[in-house]
């Protein structure tokens, strides 16, 4: 045994008082006391460099290339700009046809380089075309953001609950697989062929970084849309399988599950059109959300930058819910 530290003297003056009341003090009690001879505290020259060297701030991410697809949506482009503020490089993937003008507006903001590209993240060949062109312009990629999703009113079921006589068609007997196809693939599919593309690169450095925006319903389901949160589901397991299968690589990988943001997406189950006055639904989230507001885009930026920093480098294979203590309410 050794004792390292001020807790030796008071250890070692036991041991003495103990060696001078016995008779004969026995080898082991003579030798627990040699040992405990105190010393001061110096660490190995790596332990010093993990407890003292270690500096907490985000700082590490400045110049780092990252790929992040859904960038310039709701969501997305709060994290764009997170990232921009932090002196991170950044291609951003999306549908719009005006993502190139887009780029540059945020890289003339914040003096980082910034490239909007247009691609659909359901066609790998486009995907493929869109890192060669990364590469042109920024280099290799370090970090990959998977935001791209979102729901569809013809994935979604009219009645919370089923009760007898009512119409099937406003239950998930009647849903149209077309758009339940559509959903899924947008979100699940999608995350899957961006990450197959750009974490390449990130295979060949030995390092890298995937971040997956999920969702709250993959966590609690929410009545009303099963192909959303079948998706989000997906996509957290796929989340923690990815980050077992590349870990050794030095990749890490990781998703947040935002709570409840008002979004182009989900608004039309929320709000009134004609009035924006929350509907019931929205007030019973609000109820269940014990901050009683909805998120904002920007509560996922601390997070975001914490998880693709390497103040986390131990950290992969976990979702984060970012809900106003939503998953933790008990409804009473």
């Amino acid at each position: 045994i050794h004792t390292r530290g001020p807790t030796a003297s008071a250890v070692n003056s036991s041991i003495q008082t103990g060696l001078a009341t016995a008779a004969t003090p026995s080898p082991a009690l003579i030798r627990f006391s040699i040992e405990l001879e105190e010393t001061s505290f110096q660490p190995e020259k790596d332990e010093t460099k993990v407890i003292y060297g270690m500096k907490y701030s985000f700082d590490d991410l400045k110049g780092r290339n990252c790929v992040i697809t859904g960038g310039f949506g709701v969501i997305g482009m709060a994290l764009t700009r997170g990232l921009a503020q932090a002196g991170v490089n950044l291609a951003v993937i999306s549908r719009s046809v005006d993502n190139p003008a887009k780029g540059e507006a945020i890289a003339a903001e914040f003096g980082v380089k910034c490239i909007g590209i247009s691609a659909s993240t359901l066609d790998k060949a486009g995907l493929e075309a869109a890192r060669d062109l990364i590469h042109e312009k920024l280099g290799k990629i370090d970090i990959l953001i998977n935001c791209a999703g979102g729901n569809s009113p013809k994935a979604t079921c009219a009645a919370e609950q089923m009760e007898p006589g009512i119409d099937l068609g406003s239950t998930f007997y009647g849903l149209d697989l077309g758009g339940f196809d559509q959903v899924f693939d947008l979100n699940f599919k999608g995350t899957l062929l961006a990450t197959m593309v750009f974490t390449q690169d990130m295979l060949e450095a030995g390092k890298g970084n995937v971040l997956n925006i999920s969702s709250m319903n993959s966590i609690r389901p929410l009545t009303k849309i099963p192909a959303y949160s079948a998706a989000k589901g997906a996509i957290n397991n796929f989340t923690q399988w990815f980050a077992v299968h590349v870990a050794q690589m030095g990749i890490r990988c990781n998703a947040i599950a935002p709570g409840f943001f008002l979004t182009d997406q989900n608004r039309f189950l929320l709000t009134d059109e004609h009035t924006g006055e929350l509907k019931p639904r929205g007030k019973k989230i609000i109820a269940n959300t014990p901050t009683h507001k909805f998120g904002e885009p920007e509560d996922l930026v601390g997070t975001m930058l914490y998880l693709l920093s390497d103040i986390s480098s131990f950290v992969t294979g976990v979702i984060i819910p970012v809900d106003g203590g939503y998953s933790a309410f008990g409804g009473v």
